[in-house]
């Protein structure tokens, strides 16, 4: 059972080390292919693709904390060459190259130093690997090795010289930190940590929707864009937005159905607002404390946003009881507190940043000042908030 859990954890880090070379793979191949692309488990674990063509098939192993060198004979040599060979002809002058990328060193000597770049020696390899298929002993690599040695010798030198090899590639453990070199000039000073979070969660989304066929693969030109999207977001008057509508979980309405704002949205009869202000209210309030987790904003802002929020608000809340006079019956209360509910959280004029615009922020605020009982929508909503807080304390 040890060994199953083991054999699974290590295949399960594998996959994650594949989908991350793969950023890392387009963030180190953009100058080389700026009209490039990097597709996932379609043509190989992953690919480059030039205008939808597979140009470069790279077979990716990953090893951890490995000392040993990779040798000529190895599983990993022979399996990537037996999926090379079941992918494509093996003979096809005009097929893709085929990198073997690998967190191992490659063995001194071996074919697979040959192979490496920039200066790969493929006639010296092919003859290494003649030589190692021949005396294998291996019975896990016997059918490979077989299938090479019976290609024809021309189809055999083709096959070589389309191989490279990329040894010592960061590890799952490192790959982070190599991603952050290759956006050092991208990474916004003081918030790297929250732009990276950003980035690594945006890709997780793409290489789902690769693996489910949604799309085939991420552009360069896709990946760049999306950095300087991010980017944009920790400028002076722009905050980036950390949590998705879809990040509201399932107890959360369980546990906000008896929550004080909520009592105000049924006060005036907006029964049917009461999921989409849970979203707004959790939305923003999560939000709000990533941004002070990460030092993006500082209480000081924040409080002058629910000031100001607070303050226009009570402009509306008085010109409503002017407008209601003594006699209102309670019908007639309601309807006009759920009209300044409406209009409040249609407002837009007063934003925590000039260029952020996010209207659920907005709105979650405005709930979670109606929670605090500093603002309301009912006439009497005060009274009714403070007997709340009396019952709560029996």
């Amino acid at each position: 059972m040890a060994s199953s859990a083991h054999e699974a954890s290590a295949s399960a880090l594998g996959y994650l080390f594949q989908a991350q070379l793969a950023l890392f793979e387009l963030l180190r191949g953009q100058e080389e292919r700026p009209d490039g692309a990097i597709s996932l488990e379609l043509h190989d674990d992953v690919a480059w693709e030039q205008d939808g063509r597979p140009v470069d098939l790279l077979q990716v192993k990953h090893h951890i904390r490995s000392v040993r060198a990779l040798g000529d004979k190895d599983d990993d040599v022979w399996r990537t060459i037996q999926s090379w060979m079941d992918t494509h002809a093996p003979g096809d002058e005009h097929g893709p190259m085929l990198t073997l990328v690998t967190t191992q060193q490659a063995r001194p000597g071996s074919a697979m130093a040959a192979l490496k770049a920039p200066q790969p020696e493929p006639a010296k390899a092919l003859e290494l690997l003649v030589v190692a298929a021949q005396e294998s002993e291996a019975k896990g690599t016997k059918d490979a090795r077989a299938a090479f040695l019976s290609l024809p010798p021309p189809q055999r030198a083709v096959f070589v010289r389309r191989m490279r090899v990329i040894d010592g590639t960061p590890s799952i453990d490192d790959l982070d930190a190599q991603v952050r070199r290759k956006l050092r000039a991208a990474l916004p000073d003081g918030h790297a940590d929250s732009f990276m979070r950003q980035l690594w969660a945006w890709w997780y989304e793409q290489t789902v929707e690769m693996l489910q066929k949604r799309h085939t693969s991420v552009s360069v030109t896709r990946l760049m864009q999306r950095i300087s999207r991010i980017r944009d977001d920790y400028t002076a008057d722009r905050l980036p937005t950390l949590v998705d509508r879809e990040d509201f979980p399932t107890a959360a309405e369980t546990e906000l159905a008896d929550a004080r704002f909520v009592h105000q949205l049924h006060w005036v009869g907006a029964g049917r607002q009461l999921n989409k202000a849970m979203v707004d209210y959790y939305r923003a309030y999560t939000q709000t404390v990533a941004w002070l987790e990460d030092d993006l904003v500082d209480l000081d802002e924040l409080a002058r946003f629910e000031g100001d929020l607070a303050d226009e608000w009570r402009r509306e809340f008085d010109w409503m009881l002017d407008d209601l006079g003594d006699d209102a019956t309670e019908r007639e209360q309601e309807q006009a507190g759920r009209a300044l509910l409406r209009k409040t959280l249609d407002q837009t004029r007063y934003r925590i940043r000039e260029a952020y615009d996010e209207a659920f922020f907005s709105r979650g605020k405005h709930h979670e000042l109606a929670d605090q009982g500093k603002v309301g929508w009912h006439p009497d909503f005060e009274t009714r908030v403070k007997n709340l807080i009396q019952a709560a304390r029996v």
